[in-house]
């Protein structure tokens, strides 16, 4: 598949001046805009987002950090930028602080490892995905990549079957928000735990990602960067198969190896 056009809401015209040629233009950017998240009317998280499947971040956002939300809407008084978060059962003082990401990093301000807990068993999966496969993937993502193609200034997730198939992909400047759109479009389509699938990031692979990628269930993680060392603790210790420096029919393959076949 080919990338279409991005949606309006996602991109945004600024005047440039170009050098050497000294020619001005019109240039596209990316849009990043705060997010208010609701639990019961209150205020639990702001995320600095690309506009566009706020459901879906909200959903992914909270199920990553334990909330156990069953849907997502928009508030009642229809304030802009904000979406309301249903999670039965919900204690307020569970949360210690109130939640603030930026685009940049999920876990800025958590401080240590252990405030960051991952609300997932290791992954049970028999999936073997080939090498060759595996090395196709960043290209799919890449041709669905509309708005990427259209500022450069974006980051990507995209969900596959086993086959290779793309089933989603959601773009956004923080990495992290990317991937909780997948995760909560996955949740919505009934899919977790992604135990058959395979993700796969336009960017390096963090801890927050692979945090992500546990409470989702998935096995396989690719990526056209690097894992971060914790990110490789991480995965070892869930049980979860990285793919790093994937490009040019190169895989590097860091944990759980055997479900990546030569």
């Amino acid at each position: 598949m080919s990338a279409e056009a991005p949606p309006p809401y996602s991109t945004a015209t600024a005047r440039v001046l170009r050098l050497p040629e000294g020619a001005e233009v019109d240039d596209r950017l990316a849009v990043e805009e705060p997010l208010e998240l609701r639990i019961e009317g209150k205020p639990v998280a702001v995320t600095m987002r690309t506009p566009g499947h706020d459901e879906e971040l909200a959903l992914g956002f909270a199920l990553s950090e334990g909330l156990h939300p069953v849907a997502a809407r928009l508030p009642e008084d229809l304030a802009a930028n904000t979406i309301e978060l249903d999670a039965p059962g919900f204690d307020p003082e569970r949360l210690q602080r109130s939640f603030y990401t930026t685009s940049s990093c999920g876990v800025c301000g958590k401080g240590a490892l252990e405030a960051v807990a991952v609300e997932a068993p290791p992954v049970e999966s028999s999936l073997v995905v080939s090498a060759a496969l595996v090395a196709r993937l960043p290209d799919r993502l890449r041709e669905a990549q509309a708005a990427f193609a259209s500022t450069g200034g974006l980051h990507a997730t995209g969900l596959f079957t086993a086959a290779g198939e793309l089933v989603c992909a959601r773009e956004d400047v923080g990495r992290h928000n990317a991937m909780d759109k997948v995760v909560g479009r996955a949740f919505l389509d009934g899919l977790l735990p992604l135990s058959d699938h395979v993700l796969c990031v336009s960017g390096r692979l963090s801890f927050e990602l692979v945090q992500k990628a546990a409470v989702a269930g998935c096995p396989v993680v690719v990526a056209v960067g690097s894992p971060s060392s914790l990110a490789v603790e991480l995965a070892t210790d869930r049980g979860i198969t990285l793919c790093g420096f994937v490009r040019e029919g190169r895989v590097n393959v860091y944990t759980r190896t055997e479900r990546v076949s030569a």
